[in-house]
């Protein structure tokens, strides 16, 4: 019979006393793909002109929008390849560009609606704070963590993405406003931008019960749980001039 003394020494004849390393081997884990940066830079100019689609529909254009573009996407993605962030980002299975893509374009919402997320909070926007994890400058503290984006006096505000019609809040999101609420008394919004449809949500995720009905399993995220935004949740048709919400009544 077959032992695993057997199957030890068989490794040890191909020159591998440890298991786990054998196992990389054998699924060339220790292979690192090289970062296509010229599929980056179409990447980027794709970014671009998304962009450049939302300037001419949205309430106050940037008028130098090529100075948003250096600033927060070139500058940016520049900081990020430097410091050997690219290589390192958590693929999840896809392509490394691909994660960066979705990274950077949520990213650039964030900064480039900050302007209507000050008027629909009616505070000005040197009051919001930037309270993400995300350091440019060290792969070690650059993590895509729950915590919020922004703070606004006693609110933290997530701002999130939807590209395809799907709108959910991640589960663990949830479970962090929770955190934070039980902890510090401060209540997590999320702003959610319906870019396929054009539209804008704010839910309070501060306090939502396990037993919502929106909470449903979604199997395009390999079976997660994720809360369902319903339509009722949507007040911002991007084409329109966005008015201040009073967010004690969400």
């Amino acid at each position: 019979m077959l032992t695993s003394n057997d199957f030890r020494n068989y490794r040890l004849k191909l020159g591998y006393g440890n298991k786990n390393t054998f196992k990389i081997f054998l699924a060339a884990k220790d292979i690192i793909p090289d970062i296509d940066y010229d599929y980056i830079d179409l990447l980027n100019d794709r970014l671009k002109e998304i962009f450049t689609l939302l300037n001419k529909i949205y309430y106050k254009p940037y008028i130098f929008l090529d100075d948003f573009f250096n600033m927060y996407l070139l500058n940016t993605y520049k900081r990020l390849r430097n410091n050997n962030i690219l290589n390192k980002l958590n693929n999840q299975g896809r392509r490394k560009e691909d994660v960066y893509f979705s990274w950077m374009r949520g990213y650039l919402i964030c900064e480039y609606f900050k302007g209507a997320i000050s008027d629909i909070f009616n505070v000005s926007i040197e009051k919001i704070k930037q309270v993400g994890d995300d350091d440019f400058d060290n792969i070690e503290t650059f993590k895509r963590t729950p915590k919020a984006d922004l703070e606004i006096d006693n609110y933290r505000v997530e701002v999130q993405s939807g590209f395809q019609g799907i709108n959910d809040i991640k589960e663990h999101k949830v479970r962090e406003a929770k955190r934070v609420f039980d902890e510090k008394g401060l209540r997590t919004i999320i702003s959610h931008f319906d870019l396929f449809n054009g539209q804008v949500a704010f839910v309070d995720i501060s306090n939502i019960e396990e037993d919502n009905l929106n909470w449903i399993t979604r199997q395009q995220m390999e079976g997660q749980s994720v809360f369902n935004i319903e339509q009722n949740y949507f007040q911002w048709l991007l084409t329109e001039t966005p008015t201040a919400i009073i967010f004690d009544e969400l």
